[in-house]
């Protein structure tokens, strides 16, 4: 499956299927798995028990407009880090400053990407937007991939990815982390296994196992 969506409903209507998703769009469709002992909690990822987690990345192009820049800057800031933390995940700048904006940005920005950071993106779109209501911010979901190739090539102004850049990416965009973002591995809710190791997440999705008994 090739976004979040699919992967929840994927996982949800197959009792052998297992997948993973943001820790942020775990929903009751599915199980959770324990990795290690260690339950899948944003408090988990915030002390570091739980080994899976990943940055939430976005990059764009050094030719920035002002407006695009004052949105990161949002992001970055108290306000929007309390927003990441809010929303489930763990904020990538512990002791941010306050947004100094002052409400006058207006234009237009397209952000396109990762279907993981999306969800938290609209809603620092809806409150960026609420202080800058001359600002108007397009998002479109459709991969980590994507995002990058956007931001490279100027279709959007912001690219949103959920790995870390590739290194062509990062040859031709700016990047930062906005959060910490645990990994959730799933299960059919019909599915009797309790818990996971690191080891077996990885046999799994390397092909090495693929058959549930054989899970010891």
């Amino acid at each position: 499956q090739n976004g979040t969506e699919g992967v929840l409903s994927t996982v949800a209507g197959d009792s052998s299927a297992i997948g993973y998703v943001s820790l942020g769009s775990l929903n009751e469709t599915v199980r959770g798995l324990p990795i290690d002992g260690v339950e899948p909690t944003n408090e988990t990822v915030q002390d570091g028990s739980f080994p899976i987690a990943r940055n939430f990345n976005i990059a764009w192009g050094g030719d920035i407009e002002a407006v695009a820049q004052d949105f990161i800057d949002y992001i970055l800031s108290a306000e929007g880090q309390e927003i990441a933390a809010e929303e489930g995940y763990v904020e990538f700048v512990s002791e941010a400053a306050a947004y100094a904006g002052d409400g006058s940005q207006s234009g237009s920005i397209s952000v396109v990407g990762s279907t993981s950071v999306t969800p938290l993106m609209e809603v620092l779109v809806e409150e960026y937007t609420a202080l800058n209501p001359d600002v108007k911010i397009d998002v479109t979901s459709n991969g980590s991939s994507a995002g990058m190739t956007a931001a490279m090539d100027g279709t959007a102004d912001i690219g949103m990815a959920s790995r870390e850049l590739k290194e062509e990416e990062a040859a031709e965009l700016e990047s930062t982390a906005i959060a910490v973002d645990g990994i959730a591995v799933i299960t059919n809710k019909a599915n009797t296994i309790e818990s996971l190791t690191l080891d077996q997440v990885r046999q799994i999705f390397t092909g090495e196992v693929t058959e549930w008994e054989e899970v010891q």
